[in-house]
């Protein structure tokens, strides 16, 4: 191995495990890792067959818009996967899911291309109470494809006082999901990325 190779390598096998898990190189010039994304719980507010759209926004809608964006990834932690369906939902900025309109609001699907890339517009999710405690402020993930184990998660939001008591976003396993807002251009609009990582079935 030459010198820009080994940089190469070990670059990679740093990023990974500081961002990931671990990530390693196989003899036949593969990689294999532990970076897979975990689950969480569905939760009760679940619908099936939303729209298949990017943009959950409408006229009249209220909350702070964001860019969710993310790539998913095959269980090597580097190859990207196309036809995957990315399902979301969440609540409004008022706590409230839309559990009965046709409309579907706040939840949409997406199906990945072949650079395995997936994005909404959508806004920042709301709190609810959930017993005495407020949940964070949260986004559910369904997460199919065909030779890749299906994932049920969710994607806290960094800063969020009500995750160190919440049963679910306290776990070590959700830290890797507790994602940072950014601004995302010159005009305020704020970016959150969030790759996924399948397991092979």
């Amino acid at each position: 191995m030459n010198r820009k190779d080994f940089i190469i390598t070990s670059t990679l096998t740093a990023f990974g495990m500081s961002t990931f898990g671990t990530i390693i190189r196989l003899p036949n010039g593969t990689f294999n890792g532990d970076c897979d994304t975990t689950n969480d719980i569905m939760g009760p507010f679940y619908r099936a067959e939303a729209p298949i759209r990017n943009d959950l926004t409408y006229e009249g809608l209220k909350g702070t818009k964001i860019q969710l964006k993310g790539t998913v990834y095959k269980s090597d932690c580097i190859t990207p996967l196309e036809n995957v369906l990315v399902e979301i939902w969440h609540c409004n900025a008022e706590g409230e899911y839309d559990n009965d309109s046709k409309d579907y609001n706040q939840r949409g699907r997406a199906i990945t291309e072949d650079d395995g890339v997936y994005s909404f517009t959508t806004i920042l999710p709301g709190k609810y109470l959930n017993g005495k405690l407020y949940r964070p402020a949260h986004i559910h993930y369904r997460v199919t494809e065909a030779n890749s184990k299906e994932l049920i998660s969710q994607i806290y939001f960094k800063g969020d006082p009500h995750i160190d008591k919440d049963p679910w976003a306290s776990l070590e396993k959700a830290k890797l999901r507790i994602v940072e807002l950014k601004p995302e251009d010159i005009n305020g609009n704020l970016m959150l990325n969030f790759d996924i990582y399948l397991q092979d079935k």
